[in-house]
Formats: structure tokens, sequence, C-alpha cells
């Protein structure tokens, strides 16, 4: 398992401030952000918060990305895009199946398992721990111009030119032998 940054790769880009009542940096995920097919989870997406995008932010795109998935390229959770400048929050919940907690504009994009919603975190039993990178990118354009049925992977390389600024998160999930 690598423990490299997944962003170390990307231009730098100017940092802000995500915080959440749900997850804790650097901690355990909670039982209900799990995949509902391990006991207790609820496919929930986290509440989020953020403050202090860089000048200049015209709309914002959430990830949530695991790179120690055992696939070659880890596995994307969640997308969603063309969040307005003028929302600094998602409610707990957000990603359900509708969207119902996402502003106006604003769409999810397939995960890894192809369904546009949050999906929760499931590593493989015995696998050892997995981190979660949930991110706030502050972006240079209105909207990011990619179809609703784009892959998490062209979302970010469609946003690389258009990143003003990234705030991450990090939650860990393993699940025993």
């Amino acid at each position: 398992m690598s423990f490299n940054d997944p962003f170390a790769r990307l231009p730098e880009t100017a940092s802000f401030t995500v915080t959440s009542t749900t997850i804790t940096d650097g901690a355990a995920w909670p039982p209900e952000q799990w995949s509902s097919g391990v006991p207790g989870g609820k496919d929930l997406s986290p509440h989020l918060a953020w403050h202090g995008a860089p000048a200049g932010t015209k709309s914002y795109a959430v990830t949530v990305y695991d790179p120690d998935a055992p696939t070659g390229s880890g596995f994307w959770h969640w997308a969603v895009a063309d969040i307005p400048a003028t929302v600094t929050e998602l409610p707990e919940g957000a990603g359900d199946d509708t969207g119902s907690g996402l502003p106006e504009g604003a769409f999810q994009l397939p995960n890894d398992a192809r369904l546009p919603r949050y999906i929760g975190a499931a590593p493989p039993a015995g696998h050892g721990p997995h981190r979660y990178f949930v991110v706030v990118h502050a972006l240079d354009v209105e909207s990011i111009g990619v179809p609703a049925d784009a892959t998490p992977a062209l979302l970010g390389f469609t946003m690389a030119g258009h990143i003003l600024g990234r705030a991450v998160l990090t939650a860990i999930a393993e699940t025993p032998a």
C-alpha cells in the first residue's frame, strides 16, 4: 500500500480551510459515512463547511478519493461539480441519490461504482488502513464544463488548470481481517 500524497504531482495552489461536524482530520470515518454494505454504514456524505478561499473563486467542486484502494487507480467515492461561489457549506447527507442537499446548479458525477451519489468507505478486510481525501477545490470558473456522466478523473483533469485553492480533510478507515 502506498502512503504518498495523491496531490503531490499536481500544481501547488493556495490552501484554505474545510471543517466538518461529521469527520475529524486524521481520525476514523464515523460509521454513518461507511458503505451501506458494511454493518452500521449508511452511505451518508459528511457535513462540510469551508472558508478563506482565494480571491477570484467562482465555483467549487468537492471530491472524496481513496488512493489506497487495491485497484491501481484508487477509488472515487464522490464528486460534485459547479457548486456556486456563494455556497460554503454542504449538509450531512447532501450526496444522497437525488443530491437533495446540494445547491441549485451543482451536480454529482458518477463515482467509481458508477452511481451519481456518495458511496461510503468499504476497504477490503485485512487490507490495512485506507485514507479518504475529502477535498474542496476553489475554481476560477462558474461552471467546469464537464457532462453529468463524466468520471471524477475527467473532472480532476478538467479542473487542473482552474484550481485556485484546495482545502483537504483526511479520514481513515480499516476493516479488520
